[in-house]
């Protein structure tokens, strides 16, 4: 028996669908999402939720000729599956597979490629901007969504996009998980009367009317304006919105695909900037993800198939992190966790249910949550600020400025360190030692283990100024023997006669099989983790100077201005004649793919990291290596 969904592979597919038709497509666009995602993992949850107004949305415009902009990014699914990616979605998320962003290379549907939130009001004001430079006559929308608006950056687009009038459509998808007003009588019988085209041409002319009318006119067009603003301020949630000079529009039902479409259509009529309120039910046609959409936000594969570790001898570092805050914190009133909408990814929830009052999730707003975190700071308290490595990017400034600069007691949990896997090129987290490294007063620490990462943390009051931890994605063993951490301090943990490989966090126990592969074909190659990559070990380095051998070092950052880096820059402060050579990622984006294939693919496995390494072992033993390395 075929189905509708057989027969949709770009939009105008959809165009010729009666309302029977497009309820039992949405069904069956689900039924795809759920598979799929149950088997390569993905944003679940936010996706179920944008099926009917992904359909509505190009129903009303003319895609691609109308541009369409997602933020965040990960509510696209439905999207990509209706715009000629039907047949790959099953790849989705795999190596050399659709992306699970939007990606301009994959599509002339997707306008503008994004991975992180609260970009596409300024991006879409950006391209009508440019449409009218051009004098072209296409409609731009922004579907802003899944808490986007909790980000700072979305408010100074619409400061800028209120104030210029430049045409754009900002669709607000509110699933409960940011603003969430109620979907009542009263609101419906608004939303009808501001989307009719008559009720905005009678307020126009009953006020120029008015205005018109000798000596009392414009006092009363005055007194009516003022009557409106009193009920509007009164009634409607969008006042806000209007007050930033959007026409507001809603709230709508975002799953009746027949209102969306009228009021798609009313807004493509308005000419001033227009947002439209939808409702949307997150998770919405999957019981389990409807129940507790923020667990179902995003899932491993076979989520709910089996359990893919053993968490009884496993732990994993944002677990490790957010224990290990929440132990300190009660022996230390001062302590404070901070996170950006990440309260679970972090590892934080058991600090928010055992301090609630000393916890604060600043929403998509890592800016804010640095500087907020240095003002607690400046006041007596020991701020843990929590971040994924890739969103720490956002608040680039805000870490030199308001924490680095005032030597603040900040301790930064950088999560997510290293790649990530099949989020791809935007969350991999391979530049955070070289955006850290060159900032003044801040020490960088990379633990190899979580639990050497706990006590790590206890650094927080022994390290005058800020502390930056970072860690990456995954796991290690529950109960392994906490190390002794000395302030700066390296250590030695293979010793060897031929070389020392120099490694830092997770890249430890590769360099660690590495050496023992190395070891069974002759070589006597050592391991030192260098747990502190800012300050670098001085006296570990200089007692390298004096050894012969290579020096190889072992990161999951790019090259460039990373680990290897530091160290190659004090070498050649000391005309060291040594041989070295730096091992990390190239100066590239990073695909998506599982973090052992990338691993793999950029020869950072202990296999090809040992072939590589024998090879400049057997130059020196030919004697082939000038000193310089």
């Amino acid at each position: 028996m075929s189905t509708i969904l057989e027969n949709v592979n770009f939009p105008e597919d959809i165009r010729g669908l009666n309302q029977a038709q497009l309820t039992q497509l949405c069904k069956e666009i689900r039924e795809l999402i759920i598979n799929t995602v149950l088997q390569n993992g993905g944003h679940l949850a936010s996706n179920l939720g944008t099926v009917e107004l992904t359909l509505a949305l190009h129903l009303a415009f003319n895609t691609p000729k109308d541009k369409i902009l997602w933020d965040v990014g990960h509510q696209t699914y439905t999207h990509k599956i209706i715009t000629g990616r039907k047949s790959e979605f099953r790849q989705l998320r795999q190596n050399d597979g659709l992306s699970g962003f939007p990606k301009p290379s994959e599509s002339v549907y997707d306008t503008f490629g994004t991975g992180h939130a609260s970009t596409a009001i300024s991006a879409a004001l950006g391209v009508a901007r440019a449409r009218d430079l051009r004098h072209e006559d296409y409609q731009v929308v922004a579907v802003v969504g899944d808490g986007a608006l909790t980000g700072g950056m979305c408010f100074e687009g619409m400061n800028d996009a209120g104030h210029s009038k430049n045409r754009i459509i900002i669709i607000l998808n509110d699933n409960k998980m940011s603003i969430a007003p109620n979907v009542g009588a009263l609101s419906t019988y608004l939303t009808r009367l501001r989307a009719d085209s008559s009720y905005h041409r009678f307020k126009d002319g009953l006020s120029g009317f008015l205005k018109h009318v000798p000596l009392v006119g414009k006092p009363l067009a005055k007194g009516l304006e003022t009557l409106k603003n009193s009920i509007k301020y009164s009634v409607l949630p969008g006042a806000l919105f209007e007050e930033y000079g959007f026409q507001y529009l809603g709230p709508v039902d975002g799953h009746n695909i027949k209102e969306l479409c009228k009021i798609f259509k009313r807004a493509k009529t308005m000419e001033d900037p227009v947002l439209i309120h939808v409702i949307t039910q997150k998770g919405r046609g999957y019981e389990n993800a409807e129940l507790d959409p923020q667990r179902y936000h995003g899932v491993a594969p076979f989520f709910l198939e089996k359990k893919t570790v053993d968490e009884e001898h496993a732990l994993s570092f944002s677990t490790a992190f957010g224990l290990g805050v929440t132990r300190l914190a009660q022996m230390d009133e001062r302590i404070v966790a901070v996170t950006a909408a990440m309260t679970d990814g972090t590892g934080l929830r058991p600090f928010q249910q055992t301090f609630p009052e000393r916890f604060f999730d600043v929403g998509i707003a890592e800016e804010h949550a640095v500087t907020m975190a240095a003002g607690m700071a400046s006041q007596g308290l020991r701020p843990f600020v929590a971040v994924y490595s890739t969103f720490m990017q956002r608040a680039y400034d805000q870490i030199i400025h308001d924490v680095c600069l005032q030597k603040l007691p900040v301790t930064f949990g950088i999560d997510r360190c290293g790649p990530v896997g099949e989020d791809g090129e935007t969350h991999h987290g391979i530049f955070d030692i070289s955006y850290l490294r060159s900032m003044p007063n801040l020490t960088i620490v990379s633990p190899q283990s979580p639990a050497e990462l706990m006590e790590v943390l206890k650094l927080y009051d022994r390290i005058q100024g800020p502390l930056a931890i970072r860690y990456p994605k995954g796991y290690g063993p529950a109960k392994a023997p906490a190390p002794k951490i000395v302030p700066g301090r390296w250590d030695v943990l293979r010793e060897g006669a031929d070389g020392m490989i120099l490694a830092v966090g997770q890249m430890v126990p590769i360099a660690l099989e590495a050496a023992r592969l190395l070891a069974d074909d002759g070589y006597a190659v050592g391991v030192c983790h260098a747990r502190f990559i800012k300050p670098l070990d001085e006296a570990m380095l200089s007692r390298l100077i004096n050894r012969s051998g290579w020096i190889f070092t072992l990161e999951d950052n790019v090259l460039a201005g990373g680990f290897g880096s530091a160290v190659l820059e004090y070498l050649e402060q000391r005309d060291a004649k040594l041989h070295i050579q730096c091992f990390g990622f190239p100066d590239t984006f990073l695909p998506q793919m599982t973090i052992d294939s990338l691993f793999d693919q950029y020869g950072l496995t202990p296999e090809k990291l040992k072939n590589t390494m024998e090879y400049y072992l057997e130059l020196e033993g030919k004697g082939i290596c000038n000193d310089a390395g």
